[in-house]
């Protein structure tokens, strides 16, 4: 029995010291636990160093340009109204029956060319009634003046058959006019409208019948604010353009300024000239207004999209060692696409004018076209980023198997 005790007590003692050496063997050799950690967030460990908090913001991508100057012309734009340099709407100053139209409608007509013939029956006949007591009452006239020489009558009757004269004179020249007026003619030359009437339409005085237009030139009426009557003249020059003729543009020049001031708007009216030879251009038509006040002088000018609005505020992004700094400007004028900025920015500064969305105020920034590409000193940054990521690899890597 003793024996027996002793074999159990053996045995146990050599697993115990077959567990401890196992449990050596691990520690020594740290096993894939420890060897992840150490590898994940060790202090040693390269991805720690590159993540740090003090390592450089990359630069920012973006389009920019150099501030230059070009010559921008002072100008005042507004909107208008095109008007006939001459409008009439032609009435009948007599009333009658339409006897013949001399027209075609939308044809250019010449100063002078009948239009509307009335039937001249009527005034015909009291034509003929006039002249014929025109001619009876020169006769009582005439003899009138023979029996006075006599003293078969005296002054008087010789007066009152004067009288009776001079107002058979009267109503023949009536009649004629009257007659005359049955034969509507054009007052000026221009292009015809669309008439109202037709042939056998009886007219009275007054009666629409149909309207003429003279197109060229044409008139601009455009209003501006009354503040800007100082810099408006007599003679100067504009460009309108309109919404629909798009792409063209005509030339012409101030000719009269009302004296008036629009007391509901506290406008101006300013009315223009503008040559019509291929009478594209017609009255009515709603016209954009750019008037020239000064000459032509250089300008500081950026592309509008270089502008970047805040509020009532504009902004733009310079480029200044290789940072973006965040500058207000003022503003001129626009034109054409481009921006005055009278203050603010000075020729020569690079002004980023795409990416602002990315940027704000002193981000690294590279322009594009500006980066030089990578040279031989790149090689050893490779090389050691290479060796990182290979002592990266390394201590991922599983631990080996404890010898036996």
């Amino acid at each position: 029995m003793n024996k027996s005790v002793v074999a159990v007590i053996a045995v146990l003692g050599i697993v115990v010291a077959a567990g401890g050496g196992y449990w050596l063997g691990q520690q020594g050799s740290g096993g894939p636990g420890t060897s992840d950690k150490t590898a994940q967030g060790g202090a040693g460990s390269p991805t720690s160093a590159t993540k740090g908090p003090g390592a450089p913001a990359p630069a920012v991508l973006v389009e920019a340009i150099a501030a230059s100057t070009a010559p921008m012309p002072q100008t005042i734009t507004a909107v208008g109204s095109l008007r006939s340099d001459e409008s009439v709407t032609v009435r009948p100053e007599v009333a009658g029956r339409v006897s013949a139209i001399g027209f075609q409608e939308g044809q250019r007509i010449a100063k002078g060319a009948t239009l509307v013939k009335l039937d001249p029956a009527v005034n015909e006949a009291e034509v003929q009634q006039a002249r014929a007591n025109l001619t009876l009452a020169k006769a009582k006239y005439e003899r009138a003046i023979d029996l006075q020489k006599q003293g078969f009558i005296s002054g008087q009757a010789r007066d009152e058959a004067e009288n009776n004269l001079k107002v058979a004179e009267a109503a023949l020249a009536l009649t004629e006019a009257r007659l005359a007026k049955t034969e509507i003619r054009a007052p000026f030359s221009g292009i015809i409208g669309l008439r109202s009437i037709s042939v056998g339409d009886y007219v009275k005085e007054g009666q629409d019948i149909v309207n003429l237009e003279a197109i060229d030139p044409l008139k601009v009426d455009f209003r501006l604010p009354e503040i800007y009557l100082k810099q408006v003249q007599v003679g100067q020059t504009l460009q309108v353009s309109l919404d629909a003729l798009p792409g063209r543009t005509y030339e012409g020049k101030v000719f009269a300024i009302n004296p008036l001031v629009d007391a509901a708007g506290r406008a101006i009216v300013i009315r223009a000239q503008v040559r019509n030879a291929d009478t594209a251009l017609r009255p009515g038509m709603f016209a954009r207004v750019r008037l020239l006040t000064k000459d032509e002088r250089d300008a500081l000018v950026l592309p509008e999209q270089a502008l970047v609005p805040q509020g009532e505020e504009q902004y733009v992004f310079r480029v200044i060692d290789g940072k973006a700094a965040r500058t207000k400007v003022e503003v001129g004028q626009r034109r054409d696409g481009r921006v005055e900025i009278v203050k603010g920015v000075t020729p020569g500064e690079t002004i980023i004018t795409a990416g602002q969305l990315k940027i704000r105020d002193g981000v690294p920034v590279t322009v594009a076209g500006a980066a030089k590409s990578a040279g031989p000193s790149a090689a050893p940054k490779d090389s050691q980023n290479g060796s990182a990521a290979a002592a990266k690899a390394d201590s991922r890597a599983p631990a080996p198997a404890p010898k036996s």
